[in-house]
């Protein structure tokens, strides 16, 4: 696994991404795209339009009865706004109708643009023109150092492409926290995970994660322990600020519940806290 897919996804539907607009969805809508859960596929499966497929699929290109060149495209609002790390491009069950290539562009822009004020604006490439393979994962480290709110996906020139992964780091508006309470951890408002003890089961960044948790996947699960030690995650706050209140939610979790908790806290810029409580030297961390 690449080392980006560590990060959030900027674009899951969880976090408020949205896919607005595409050139083309004939076979199979563009809002699957975005879909936090693995692709499915059940053969055999029809509609009025053919197989089923879950992800986005574009008609073949044709002028005159004769291929086409060009490229269908689908624009993402992210979730998050945020520094692009990385870019999946995921193919799952398209074996003969999947895109030979693809490219990322992304786009900075306030509020919410119309489909044709977003077609006229000035696009900021992030991932040059890729090959891609069909019913693959295709991992794409980018080095994106600007903040984008929109990222728009071309294939080349058809096909059908089951999830779009946007990793990387989220930068909110900070106007929108300004002068009032806010969940300092949350991801929305600029919280990341520096570092955590195990995550085998599920990511600790969904501690962060915005609304209620829907199956116990959606939480932080850890690997059992044979060593009788615990396990910690480190959360770098949105900013400093004093904390009035801390909610710790086990919904879903029967059977596999931690007995405790505690909490430590550290005001430490520039610090590596990735290690746990007190990796800083003394005074970093302590019971909050």
């Amino acid at each position: 696994m690449s080392d980006f897919a560590q990060l959030p996804d900027l674009a899951a539907r969880p976090l408020g991404g949205s896919v607005v607009a595409a050139s083309d969805e004939f076979f199979a809508e563009k809002e699957n795209l975005i879909k936090p859960e693995p692709p499915v596929f059940s053969p055999q499966t029809f509609n009025h339009r053919g197989q089923v497929y879950d992800g986005w699929e574009t008609r073949r290109r044709r002028v005159d009865g004769e291929a086409a060149g060009g490229s269908d495209w689908a624009v993402v609002r992210l979730g998050v706004p945020g520094v692009i790390h990385g870019v999946a491009v995921d193919t799952a069950f398209f074996k003969g109708n999947y895109p030979p290539e693809c490219s990322v562009e992304g786009l900075a822009v306030e509020g919410y643009p119309s489909a044709d004020e977003l077609a006229a604006a000035d696009w900021v490439p992030v991932l040059p023109r890729s090959p891609l393979r069909g019913d693959a994962v295709a991992s794409f480290p980018v080095e994106a150092s600007r903040r984008f709110t929109h990222v728009r996906l071309s294939i080349y020139p058809d096909g059908g492409v089951a999830r779009l992964r946007v990793h990387g780091e989220p930068v909110p508006d900070p106007r929108d926290l300004a002068g009032v309470p806010c969940d300092l951890a949350a991801l929305e408002n600029g919280g990341a995970v520096a570092g955590c003890s195990n995550a085998f089961f599920a990511s600790a960044y969904h501690l962060l994660y915005p609304g209620l948790a829907a199956t116990a996947g959606e939480g932080w699960e850890s690997a059992r322990r044979r060593d009788g030690g615990h396990d910690w995650v480190t959360v770098r706050l949105a900013g400093a600020g004093v904390l009035r209140a801390v909610e710790v939610d086990t919904r879903h979790f029967r059977g596999n519940a931690p007995d405790q908790v505690s909490l430590w806290g550290a005001f430490s810029p520039g610090s590596d806290l990735s290690g746990g409580p007190g990796a800083g030297g003394p005074g970093a961390g302590g019971p909050g």
